[in-house]
């Protein structure tokens, strides 16, 4: 009776062997376990911190400190909502890489609290993933009367920039320098006739500098951090499958737009200026 008293309050555990392996699958097999799944976790391939593609660091190094670009100083001043629909509503339209929404009060109103100069100036100068907007296809004039639409359908009540006058201030001058135009023109009449150098290829120059320009205008906002599966700029692996298309295939993608991309990357740019961006992003992985 006793024996069998004593045997029902003894545990599973009756040999030492039998307390190390219940020790073992009870305290150290969680820990490897925990150990094997961190690992697993944090062994993928990740750049350092501060870690810069050389590729990219090369691309921006040697970039052109500046370029060439005309523009018709005749063409009428575009109003706010046009440049928005060209310039802006690739990203803001959907809220793209941050963008604040088109007429979502709440995104805006931390910005309009900032005041129209605040938010033009990180218009031009560019903040985040948006690039640099001055410089491009519109004047900063028509970039300001974009931030006043965008402001103010998100809440604020900026009143749009207004034309300058400085045609009409500049006409005086101009009258008044024309008769001293008219006597350099004399003289040099009088002088002996050169052999004109041949002319530099401008054209050449013009349309590098607007690929150029076009980039950092309207595709670097994608084509820099690679958002919604845009190519990085000068990343070989990423462009190698899209080389095979040749310069034409590619704009014909960029003018048509593909996948997240809107026509034109949103751009109000010429058939001939797109392919120059395309050509300038190809430059950097040749």
């Amino acid at each position: 009776m006793s024996d069998h008293a004593h045997e029902s309050h003894t545990g599973p555990i009756k040999t030492p062997a039998q307390l190390l392996w219940t020790s073992f699958f009870s305290f150290v097999a969680p820990i490897f376990i925990i150990i094997g799944l961190v690992y697993y976790v944090t062994s993928g391939d990740k750049p350092a911190a501060g870690a810069v593609d050389p590729e990219l660091a090369t691309a921006i190094r040697i970039q052109r400190v500046g370029s060439v670009e005309l523009r018709d100083a005749n063409r009428p001043l575009q109003a706010g909502d046009a440049v928005y629909k060209a310039q802006c509503a690739a990203c803001h339209d959907s809220g793209l890489a941050g963008a604040p929404k088109f007429g979502d009060a709440a995104a805006w109103a931390p910005r309009v609290t900032t005041g129209y100069e605040a938010l033009l100036t990180s218009a031009l100068k560019g903040k985040g993933a948006m690039g640099a907007q001055a410089g491009g296809a519109f004047s900063d004039i028509e970039i300001g009367r974009a931030v006043v639409h965008m402001a103010n359908a998100g809440g604020g009540k900026f009143a749009e920039p207004a034309a300058p006058a400085a045609a009409d201030a500049a006409a005086p001058a101009t009258e008044a320098a024309a008769p001293a135009a008219t006597a350099a023109v004399e003289v040099a009449a009088a002088a002996p006739t050169a052999t004109p150098a041949p002319a530099a290829p401008a054209s050449a120059t013009v349309a590098a500098g607007a690929g150029e320009a076009l980039y950092k205008q309207a595709c670097a906002v994608c084509h820099v951090a690679g958002v919604a599966g845009a190519p990085k700029l000068a990343d070989k692996a990423a462009w190698a499958p899209r080389l095979a298309l040749g310069v034409d295939g590619l704009t014909a993608s960029v003018i048509k737009g593909k996948g997240a991309m809107p026509p034109k990357g949103g751009s109000a740019a010429s058939d001939a200026d797109i392919q120059s961006a395309v050509t300038y992003m190809l430059a950097a992985v040749k």
